[in-house]
């Protein structure tokens, strides 16, 4: 049987805000347990919340961003559930009415097999909620403890609607999501430090079936590995199971990523069961028309804005695009080469590929803080452009520059002797020299062997040791076996 995947994601995205969402207490990592825990974060009898504006502002940001509309009027729910590190046992959240509603996305996919692709998918809502605390484990043997540092972090809870189809376009939603909102400014988007956790719902029917299989919802994975290997077991467990001729239970399920395999936490709660009211010690959410104008006059350039940009004034393709405005150090440096460099498709290539392959080889280094900027770049790209290097020459005074040998394009060029031969009188005489010693190869092209030619171009090149211009002497060896 023919199976199709239905993914849906949550993802719980950590404002940037230097507060929390309904008090005064700082949202720092790393320090020590229950430090940041003030009496409204501990829930003391009489505490009570007051909302944090810049949290409604960057929900707002958010939602102007993907197109989504941007509700006057939202509220704040309790969602009842009781776990130790939840010390009112509630949480405030949102539930029916949120303060993002709608919305897309689009997005590069890079599947394992088959060409790269972009997709748009919708989103269903985004709403503003409180994170719970941490239960923490093995400090005290046989005992946990209950970090509240976490509680009441600002979260804005994004919602797809179920509309990804395997686990390489979960991940490209993941990726372009979290560089968005990195992007806008809303989060810092650090992984490690919590800031970014997806939910994946993960469900699969037979090919051409309409109606939804039953679902598996894989809980707080913080790394775009494990999302991806998360699903794919997820996947395969199911099909396995309904094969075998099981029913697959409705759970929550975690991802050990030592075993490679999810395991049921609990089966699966629906909303009737969090027994959802409006907070009666906030007010409705009113944010008005001229609040969302404001917000909006004050955006940054969009992803989606400055791939169309691209796609215009540089010729690139949709997918070229899609790549380079994947976040927004990666935009910045291609944006810095380009202006600069007279082939935007060269240079559009060098950084998805030598400066992006170097970075992911070198831990610790961005697009920002990469050893070859943008205006060493795009002297080296004119140096290819001028015919003063090749390509492979190029590259390896790259490395030179990213391994710190110098900073001086042309000086390292010189030093490594990389300066192809373009001189006409020289490089006549070489290819007539290269003409005469291989009339089989010179009488096989005149019959019609373009191939035989490269082999022409092959001598030329030892001849020089590998320093003539590719061009020139393709140009010069056809003008002269014509001739």
């Amino acid at each position: 049987m023919q199976w199709e995947v239905v993914i849906g994601l949550e993802t719980h995205v950590q404002l940037s805000t230097q507060s929390k969402i309904f008090s005064g207490a700082p949202c720092h990592f790393g320090d020590a347990p229950n430090v940041h825990a003030c009496y409204v974060d501990l829930a003391l009898p009489g505490a009570l919340p007051v909302l944090n504006h810049g949290a409604v502002e960057r929900a707002i940001r958010f939602g102007l961003a993907i197109g989504a509309k941007v509700a006057n009027h939202s509220v704040f729910d309790r969602k009842n559930y009781f776990y130790p590190d939840l010390p009112k046992g509630y949480q405030i959240s949102q539930f029916e009415l949120p303060i993002v509603l709608g919305g897309q996305l689009t997005f590069p996919v890079e599947p394992k097999t088959g060409e790269p692709y972009m997709k748009t998918i919708n989103l269903t809502r985004a709403h503003l909620e409180e994170d719970a605390g941490k239960s923490v484990h093995g400090i005290v043997s046989g005992h946990s403890g209950i970090d509240l540092n976490r509680a009441g972090t600002p979260l804005l809870e994004i919602v797809t609607e179920p509309e990804l189809r395997s686990a390489e376009e979960a991940v490209g939603y993941a990726r372009a999501l979290h560089a968005l909102v990195v992007w806008l400014g809303i989060s810092k988007g650090n992984m490690q430090e919590g800031n970014f956790r997806c939910d994946a719902n993960v469900s699969v029917r037979p090919k051409g079936e309409t109606k939804f299989g039953t679902r598996c919802e894989i809980k707080n994975l913080n790394s775009f590995r494990f999302l991806e290997e998360a699903i794919n077991y997820e996947v395969q467990r199911q099909i396995e199971v309904i094969e075998d001729g099981g029913k697959i239970v409705q759970a929550t399920r975690l991802y050990d990523p030592d075993k490679g395999e999810t395991r049921q936490m609990r089966t699966k709660e629906d909303s009737m069961d969090y027994r959802y009211f409006p907070d009666p010690d906030l007010l409705p959410l009113e944010v008005s028309n001229e609040w969302i104008a404001k917000v909006k006059s004050e955006m940054p350039e969009l992803p989606q804005e400055m791939r169309q940009r691209l796609m215009q004034e540089f010729g690139l393709s949709e997918y070229d695009a899609g790549i380079l405005t994947g976040g927004r150090d990666i935009a910045d440096y291609y944006v810095a080469v380009a202006d600069a460099a007279a082939d935007k498709k060269i240079a559009a290539n060098w950084v998805m590929g030598e400066v992006a392959a170097a970075l992911n080889q070198t831990e610790g280094l961005t697009f920002a803080t990469a050893p070859v900027t943008p205006t060493l770049l795009a002297k080296l790209l004119g140096r290819i452009a001028d015919g003063t290097i090749s390509n492979k020459g190029a590259r390896i005074v790259f490395q030179a520059l990213w391994d710190g040998e110098g900073q001086d394009v042309d000086q390292l060029i010189d030093a490594k002797g990389l300066k192809q031969i373009s001189d006409a009188g020289a490089l006549e005489a070489i290819v007539d020299e290269v003409i005469a010693k291989n009339q089989k190869s010179v009488d096989e092209f005149r019959s019609g062997k373009e191939k035989a030619l490269n082999a022409l171009v092959g001598q030329c090149m030892k001849a020089t040791k590998g320093k003539a211009n590719p061009g020139q002497l393709n140009a010069l060896l056809r003008k002269r076996i014509a001739g």
